[in-house]
């Protein structure tokens, strides 16, 4: 078993009186890719704050890489890499300045050889020159992370780090986390993509400050009782089809997938006798429940109260 780079358990946290994270626990091991999964406004970026010393929970306790999440918030910055949800350098400087502007921050004694080695790691060197302004989504995330690397931390914290970048850069950028998690770097992760998140090695998914369900993806494919039913048609009757299905008992949700349908519930038999009446219509095949289809049914009834 590796050692745990993050060890908490019931981390609080409220503003203005409404409690955003309730209870929260979590253990990350030594160079896992823990990625973390929830709605808009559900305590992601408020956890990932408290874990690398941004912000201090009103109750609960744990560690984080060794140092107390409470009293040791000063030690925890100084090796942990932090990448925002957005571009959060200087545009108006170049990769280089930028880089070696960070590590000044930093107070880093080698700060020209860190740059120089962080503009190797990431391939930014023939692009050295080039203001940041001008770069493209993609590159400017790869100089986030390289100014996030450049004190060589033991954790990353990336709050969304693939928003609004095209799929190559997305893979591009999966790579090089895998790369660093093989060097002993743990990585936790918040995501909207689930295709993101069959990448990670273990999962947490949280709603409005409770955790729902943690484990391997596989795990958590398989810890919800999800059966789940695919139908292909057009655009128009899937629609029609869809507004019948909604409701139907035995059904839990009906989900969109470009020119399919899925039709899931927790109960086998029960599915089966709510899709009867339907099944000649269209083309239907039995389907395993993505983590898509477990995150939406997790999310059924769940409110930001």
């Amino acid at each position: 078993m590796s050692r745990l780079a993050i060890d908490v358990e019931g981390l609080n946290k409220s503003f203005g009186g409404k409690r955003v994270v309730k209870d929260f626990s979590l253990q990350v091991r030594e160079g896992e890719i823990y990625g973390f999964l929830g709605p808009n406004g559900s305590g992601k970026t408020t956890s990932i704050r408290m874990l690398c010393g941004l912000l201090k929970p009103d109750s609960g306790r744990g560690t984080c890489l060794g140092f107390d999440v409470l009293r040791e918030t000063a030690s925890i910055k100084r090796e942990v890499g932090y990448m925002t949800q957005r571009f959060s350098l200087w545009e108006d400087l170049t990769i280089r300045e930028n880089l070696d502007f960070v590590a000044r921050m930093y107070g880093m004694a080698d700060r020209r050889e860190a740059a120089q080695r962080a503009l190797d790691d990431l391939g930014l060197g023939p692009r050295q020159h080039q203001l940041a302004g001008t770069l493209s989504g993609g590159w400017k995330q790869r100089l986030a992370l390289a100014a996030c690397m450049l004190h060589r931390p033991r954790l990353l914290l990336l709050d969304e780090p693939t928003a609004g970048v095209d799929p190559q850069a997305r893979r591009d950028f999966w790579e090089e986390i895998h790369a660093l998690a093989a060097r002993g770097i743990s990585v936790l992760v918040s995501t909207h993509y689930m295709d993101e998140a069959e990448r990670c090695h273990r999962l947490a998914y949280i709603a409005y400050g409770d955790l729902l369900a943690t484990g391997t993806p596989d795990e958590v494919l398989h810890k919800v009782s999800l059966h789940t039913w695919e139908v292909a048609g057009s655009s128009a009757a899937l629609a029609e089809l869809g507004a019948r299905l909604k409701d139907r008992p035995g059904i839990a949700h009906v989900t969109a997938f470009g020119n399919t349908l899925h039709v899931s519930g927790e109960d086998a038999a029960a599915l089966e006798r709510a899709i009867a009446p339907l099944r000649g219509e269209l083309a239907w095949k039995r389907s395993q429940a993505s983590l898509e289809d477990v995150f939406i049914h997790l999310m059924k009834g769940r409110n930001d109260a």
